[in-house]
């Protein structure tokens, strides 16, 4: 199943943390934090303004960014855990 966002909203994959700290510490599975980081899967055409015209987004299928921790909503497509949120979540593209 294809499954492409409406308006400013953005489909990314979670990107796997660390498995050991600086100092070469493990961190066990219990510990860990959900990443805040991850890869564009898809996003919508864009926020609409008062005028009727489309809002480019500002990223892009396969761009890696940084987000907010509780940011998006958990969704399952195809049996992969994503999140939707909208572009306004993202607090920028990793370089």
């Amino acid at each position: 199943m294809a499954f492409t966002p409406l308006h400013d909203r953005v489909v990314v994959r979670r990107v796997e943390g660390e498995e050991k700290t600086a100092g070469g510490l493990i961190i066990p599975e219990s510990a860990k934090e959900k990443p805040a980081e991850g890869e564009v899967v898809s996003v919508g055409a864009g926020a609409r303004d008062e005028d009727g015209d489309r809002i480019a987004m500002d990223v892009k299928a396969g761009d890696r960014v940084m987000f907010g921790k509780w940011s998006g909503t958990e969704v399952t497509i195809d049996g992969e855990e994503l999140l939707i949120m909208k572009e306004s979540d993202i607090m920028g593209v990793i370089a």
